[in-house]
């Protein structure tokens, strides 16, 4: 299917691996120019060689840390106008609230809730100026389905669901979709790495600790990154602009709820 944002210029955060990537390389298969974010410059510019490798669109990395003012002036000094925007950053950790001071709680509301607010004001009304664009948020089934420990995800991430539903009601009409995709459990690095932190908790063996969360998981497999990242590219395309104000599990059906 030809998505029909050929030429069109996007934003993605947190791509250097992950899922991130996986949204860049959709992106850039729809033959969009994207830029792609994250901290470390290395493999950001392996990832952008991966990426043009692809084609038939094209990447450029810009390294920047997007919870700061300084790191997303350096993304709008350099490219000033996006039409897709896609939000995407790693959850912070697990653990017990009565741990969490002040200072943590600021932390993950920065990373989950105001630097894609942030990036959102940045480029909204040049896509509503413009009469076209698309805003992703990559958040989490626990906005849907909350889980014991992650609260600090939960509740930043949950603020801006909050926030994107009221501001998608307002751009819609100037062509402009603001939407979040909520994804469960995906073969990642990261939560490759959550299994050997919960394999040392638990004095476990990791293929144990993947065995017991696969068992549990209706699907019987976790999702790929691919997947998510074609999901995220059909909702940036020219076909999904009577798609608005939504979050979309992906999640295998892990979710057992009827709404």
């Amino acid at each position: 299917m030809d998505l029909g944002i050929q030429g069109k210029k996007a934003l993605v955060c947190g791509a250097s691996a992950g899922l991130g990537f996986a949204c860049a390389q959709a992106l850039v298969q729809a033959g969009a120019h994207v830029v792609i974010v994250a901290r470390t410059e290395g493999p950001l510019r392996e990832a952008a060689e991966r990426l043009n490798a692809i084609g038939p669109g094209r990447a450029e990395g810009v390294a920047a840390d997007v919870t700061t003012d300084e790191g997303r002036a350096r993304i709008f000094t350099q490219h000033p106008d996006f039409d897709i925007v896609v939000t995407n950053a790693g959850g912070p950790p697990p653990g017990d609230f009565r741990q969490w001071n002040r200072d943590t709680w600021h932390a993950a509301i920065d990373a989950n809730m105001l630097a894609p607010i942030e990036l959102i004001k940045a480029t909204v009304d040049g896509m509503m100026a413009r009469g076209w664009g698309r805003i992703v948020n990559i958040t989490s089934s626990a906005v849907k389905s909350p889980v014991d420990g992650l609260g600090l995800s939960t509740g930043a991430r949950s603020g801006l669901t909050g926030f994107v539903s009221g501001l998608a009601r307002t751009t819609v009409a100037k062509g402009v979709t603001i939407n979040n995709i909520l994804p469960g459990t995906f073969d990642t690095a990261r939560l490759a790495g959550n299994f050997v932190a919960q394999a040392q908790r638990e004095g476990k063996s990791v293929e144990d600790v993947k065995a017991a969360r696969l068992a549990k998981h209706p699907a019987h497999r976790f999702g790929q990154p691919s997947e998510l990242g074609h999901t995220c590219a059909f909702l940036c395309s020219a076909h999904a602009g009577y798609i608005n104000g939504q979050n979309l599990l992906l999640d295998g059906g892990s979710f057992t709820g009827v709404f």
